[in-house]
């Protein structure tokens, strides 16, 4: 009797050890089948973003992710790719306005002086006299153009960043410019208090250098202009104000990108619309605020304030 219950017991035990692994081996497949599907859900935005991403090049930057549902972690990131993606392309945008400028402001002069090598050539009656008005036009030209390349060049030095640091005085800076400068018959005034910062002294002179002749350039006769230097909340600053015609504030923005002109070329022909961008780009590598306003009568007033000097 007692062995007979006991084979019952044991078969009992393997018919519920038999159940037992077919519900577990059951409820696993489940399991597994939920969770692939689940994370398939949860991951085909990830991968609709993958795709998207590989097509996007620089030929359709324009493009977006624009991941829609509800606001979590994924349309966070998508949002953010695509804040990125119209960075990039406002970046691209205005690298390629710059190479078509620069191409455009290149070529002038060259084919300025091959028309006016070619009409003097085509002239049978050209003397010496002619002809040597013809070569001072033509060096007058080439002078232009490599006063351009000079600051293409001092373009791309100014926002390659600073290879060092070293103290120096904004109105020392500001005084040899001033000292070196063409006052143009404008009257200049100046007050250059100390303003001790740290930095590349010879960009700063060139920031200096273009704030200061773009406001005697692009002033009106009998104009005036006022150097200020000093500090302000322990940062120090340089400040260039000039009178002028009042310059509408939306234009402003625009003075600081390069080959930007407010007036003609014919009203300035020795302008080339690079000076107040190399001045934004060297203020850029300074870490350094540079802000610019309407005058208090017109014209426009710039100041670049540093960081705090570091000992």
């Amino acid at each position: 009797m007692g062995t007979r219950a006991a084979e019952q017991r044991e078969a009992m035990l393997r018919q519920l050890l038999t159940q037992s692994a077919i519900a577990l081996g059951l409820m696993s497949t489940v399991s597994v089948g939920l969770g692939w599907l689940m994370a398939g859900r949860a991951l085909r935005p990830v991968r609709i973003m993958a795709d998207k991403s590989r097509r996007i090049s620089e030929r359709n930057l324009h493009e977006r992710l624009a991941v829609t549902g509800p606001d979590d972690e994924l349309k966070d990131l998508g949002d953010t790719i695509d804040d990125l993606l119209g960075r990039l392309d406002t970046a691209f945008a205005a690298q390629k306005r710059f190479a078509a400028n620069a191409s455009h402001e290149l070529r002038t002069p060259l084919t300025l002086q091959r028309a006016m090598i070619e009409v003097a050539l085509a002239d049978p009656a050209a003397d010496g006299d002619s002809l040597r008005r013809v070569c001072e036009r033509v060096l007058a030209a080439g002078e232009h153009q490599e006063r351009l390349i000079e600051a293409l060049l001092m373009l791309a030095r100014s926002e390659r960043g600073l290879d060092r640091r070293e103290p120096f005085d904004l109105a020392r800076v500001a005084g040899r410019v001033l000292r070196d400068g063409d006052p143009r018959e404008t009257d200049v005034d100046t007050a250059l208090a100390p303003a001790p910062a740290s930095g590349d002294p010879r960009l700063m002179e060139r920031l200096a250098a273009n704030l200061v002749d773009n406001a005697l350039r692009y002033n009106v006769p009998g104009g005036w202009v006022r150097v200020v230097t000093g500090t302000a909340h322990g940062r120090p600053f340089l400040r260039v104000v000039k009178s002028g015609p009042e310059i509408p504030p939306d234009r402003i923005g625009t003075l600081f990108q390069p080959f930007q002109r407010l007036e003609s070329r014919t009203g300035n022909p020795d302008g080339h619309g690079l000076g107040l961008s190399i001045a934004s780009a060297v203020a850029a590598v300074h870490d350094a605020d540079l802000a610019a306003e309407p005058g208090p009568r017109g014209g426009l007033s710039i100041t670049v304030a540093l960081p705090v000097a570091r000992n």
